[in-house]
């Protein structure tokens, strides 16, 4: 995702009732807030990125259906973080207990959790940098496994806690190793062009 930062404070506090209302009111757009209170304006993704989104997606919530372990995220899903940002990864799962913990309301808003396994996309118009800063926040803020796959370069970055990232060149296959049991994600159609 090729993204832009604006700061708004002390101008605007972005509280969750006003980045909701940002929102609400620009459909159009897709929007993220950083920990720092920034306001970031996300790019949308062109039709080949969507396609492997879309992959992506229906692969884990095939294996989730089977499992019945959690829940499955689009990326249209806002995650408020322990560190305040608001952030919408390409794909997100997160344990059923984890989910049945929220109430209601806090289900129906940004759910105030990170989710226990996320994947990001890096699209042509992405920084890889950044991409990789948004990983290791998700890390910092509990998350339990990640994949950040790169289809131009054939290359899935896998992160773990208390782990270096594992880089793999072309691998068939990613396991969901004990966060995601029994999951094997087919990299047809993703990796490859």
């Amino acid at each position: 995702m090729s993204a832009i930062a604006i700061d708004l404070q002390p101008d605007l506090a972005l509280d969750d009732a006003t980045f909701a209302r940002i929102g609400r009111q620009n459909p159009h757009c897709k929007f993220e807030r950083t920990a720092a209170g920034e306001l970031v304006i996300v790019a949308l993704t062109g039709g080949r990125t969507g396609q492997r989104n879309s992959r992506l997606t229906a692969r884990l919530a095939l294996w989730n259906e089977e499992t019945g372990l959690g829940e499955v995220f689009d990326a249209s899903t806002g995650f408020k973080l322990p560190n305040g940002a608001i952030r919408s990864p390409d794909v997100a799962w997160g344990s059923r207990d984890r989910w049945l913990a929220l109430s209601t309301k806090e289900q129906d808003s940004y759910p105030p959790l990170c989710p226990d396994f996320v994947v990001e996309l890096k699209s042509p118009s992405d920084d890889l940098g950044q991409v990789q800063a948004k990983m290791q926040e998700y890390l910092n803020n509990g998350l339990r496994l990640g994949w950040l796959l790169d289809p131009a370069e054939a290359i899935a970055q896998i992160y773990r806690p208390d782990r270096p990232v594992e880089t793999l060149k072309s691998p068939p296959t990613l396991s969901g190793d004990s966060c995601l049991p029994g999951f094997s994600l087919s990299l047809a159609g993703i990796l490859d062009s």
